[in-house]
Order: structure tokens, then C-alpha cells, then sequence
């Protein structure tokens, strides 16, 4: 008799797939609604939200990890603008021991497109890689046009905002961005703190904030 070799190929868990903007709507249509954790700036928040988040800033979120993932239980889903963040924010919940935990498809954005509904808009402002990108041209902009007009040197301009996109990048972080974050456009009456957090999700998740 022949001998058959049965070769087991790995899966992908569903916790570990995007959600679509429409299995969001669905859940939050029925009585399966997920813990939903916005880690944009509190001034994002603001602006375009998903009724029912809870904001933890990434990198609020990075810092308070191992707090966070001792207290969530069940399913929960990461939201930003447009996916980039939740996926960070992911990979630190993760790095902690939440396995739980998935990212929205697309972000806010996507969900508003698609479902509206689920969607709510208060003070406009412009979504912080906006910002970024507007001061990071703006400064390229300026060192071109300097070197030209004014003085070669200031052509360095240009290249030390190079230089810090590509630290950025390198590093999966943006000083530009916490500068930003500070200017008075960008300020809420309150800062999101985790002990904020843990005090405003519901009780079915048995969270307790924690003393000390």
C-alpha cells in the first residue's frame, strides 16, 4: 500500500485579517459590537469619528502596552485615518500578547464612504498626515527657493527635511507629527489619558483601571 503524505498548510486567524468598513457596519448593527479604539490625535478624533471609540493616541498606545493588554478582552478593533496607524498600533498590542485585536480596512475614511451612517463629523480639521505633508513641502519648498534667490545654503533646508522623512521612516516614528500635535489647532479641552480610557469602556469587558 502506497503511503500518502498529508502536507497541513498554515492559516491565516481571522483576528489577524483586516476588518472591511462593512463587517464594522454589520457588528454594529447587531449586539456583537467590538471594543473600538481610535488611535488618532484627540484633535482627528474630534473632527471624524466613529461613535462609540474610545481614542488612545498611538503613542499613548505604544507607551502603555503591557496595561492595555493585561485589561482588553475580547474583540477589538484599531481605527485611524486611513489604516496606517491601526496597523502600528497593531503590531504593538500584539508585541504585548493581545491576539484580538484587528485593524479597519481603509480607516475612518473608508467607513464614512461606505457607511456614513456609523460616521460622525464635529470641528473640522485637517487629518494630521495632511498637516505633515503641508509643512514638510512647504519647508522643501522654501529651501529650493531660497537657494536660489537668497543663498545656496539655504538649499539644506530641503535636505535636512529629507533627512528627517527618512529617519521617519527608518525609525516608524514623526517628530514633525508630535510638533504638530501641540500647536493650538490641534488642542481638545481633554487629553485622552489610559485611565480615562479604561473608566469609559463598558463594564461587559470587566476592565478595571489600575491603581498606583
Amino acid at each position: 500500500m502506497a503511503n500518502t503524505t498529508t502536507t497541513t498548510t498554515p492559516t491565516t486567524t481571522g483576528a489577524a485579517l483586516p476588518m472591511s468598513p462593512t463587517e464594522l457596519a454589520e457588528k454594529l448593527r447587531s449586539q456583537e459590537t467590538p471594543l473600538l479604539v481610535d488611535v488618532r490625535t484627540p484633535a482627528e478624533h474630534e473632527s471624524l469619528r466613529v461613535p462609540g471609540s474610545h481614542n488612545v493616541p498611538l503613542d499613548l498606545l505604544q507607551k502603555n502596552k503591557e496595561t492595555l493588554a493585561e485589561q482588553f478582552t475580547g474583540e477589538i478593533v484599531l481605527i485611524c485615518q486611513t489604516g496606517n496607524r491601526a496597523n502600528q498600533a497593531l503590531q504593538h498590542l500584539r508585541a504585548a500578547g493581545v491576539d484580538t485585536a484587528r485593524v479597519l480596512e481603509g480607516g475612518v475614511v473608508a467607513l464614512e464612504a461606505q457607511h456614513s451612517q456609523h460616521t460622525h463629523r464635529g470641528q473640522q480639521r485637517w487629518a494630521m498626515d495632511r498637516q505633515v505633508r503641508m509643512v514638510a513641502g512647504s519647508l522643501v519648498l522654501t529651501g529650493f527657493l531660497g537657494s536660489k534667490l537668497i543663498s545656496p545654503k539655504v538649499g539644506y533646508l530641503a535636505g535636512a527635511i529629507g533627512a528627517g522623512l527618512t529617519f521617519s521612516a527608518l525609525t516608524d516614528s514623526c517628530a514633525m507629527a508630535a510638533a504638530l500635535n501641540k500647536m493650538p489647532w490641534n488642542k481638545v479641552e481633554a487629553d485622552p489619558t489610559v485611565e480615562k480610557l479604561l473608566a469609559e469602556i463598558p463594564r461587559s469587558t470587566q476592565i478595571q483601571a489600575p491603581r498606583g
